[in-house]
């Protein structure tokens, strides 16, 4: 059944893109937990037509670009994303959204949804591992009941500057940032298009309260 085809007292469909990423069997059970019909599939038509898309992420932001490209995994979320499809990234999923990536020095191309560049954190320690608060910017979905919380991060690199101009009619994108070292992107809402640094599928009640805030969003919920 396709996410036309669900009527609205059935579990939403959430598709999680799998591309090789790794392993994305905690963020299926998150999902499921967080009221969605999960299901980790590379099948085209039922990630196009799913109510949402989960893009996971884990590894270097280059390795992660390679497996997408070798998937076609790019041409599927573009596609969605034109059609006003909700896609939700995590972790490195969140990264690949970006114009490029750098890590050690090597600079690779990313899906060029948003502008701007994922670098190295400017912090003493590294990776940044563990829970740490966020500062959730006005009127999001995402962290809705949730602003005061902790979240699980395990990352060495990040967004850490915003350029993207938007004009009217097109709402403001809602940015969520960390601390680390320096302030980094830790969300943002924009349109379709939603992503997290951290992990949601690893962070508690929380992690579950989030997914299911951009669940019960979904178009039809």
């Amino acid at each position: 059944m396709t996410g036309a085809e669900t009527d609205r007292g059935a579990a939403p469909l959430v598709a999680v893109l799998d591309y090789g990423s790794g392993n994305v069997h905690s963020a299926v059970k998150a999902l499921s937990a967080a009221g969605a019909d999960a299901r980790l599939t590379s099948d085209r038509g039922l990630i196009q037509d799913a109510d949402g898309l989960v893009v996971p992420g884990v590894g270097a932001f280059s390795a992660v670009m390679s497996a997408l490209r070798e998937s076609r995994g790019g041409e599927l979320i573009e596609r969605r994303l034109a059609g006003g499809r909700p896609v939700l990234g995590i972790c490195v999923g969140m990264q690949v959204m970006f114009d490029n990536g750098v890590e050690r020095g090597h600079d690779a191309a990313g899906l060029g949804q948003w502008p701007g560049t994922v670098s190295e954190l400017d912090a003493p320690v590294l990776p940044h591992m563990g829970w740490n608060t966020v500062r959730s910017g006005a009127g999001s979905v995402l962290f809705d009941g949730i602003e005061d919380e902790r979240f699980y991060f395990v990352h060495s690199y990040g967004a850490q500057q915003w350029s993207l101009e938007v004009m009217r009619p097109f709402a403001e994108p809602v940015l969520t940032w960390c601390d680390y070292g320096t302030p980094f992107l830790a969300a943002v809402e924009n349109g379709p298009l939603a992503a997290t640094q951290f992990h949601p599928e690893k962070s508690g009640a929380a992690g579950i309260r989030l997914l299911s805030n951009w669940i019960g969003a979904l178009p039809g919920r």
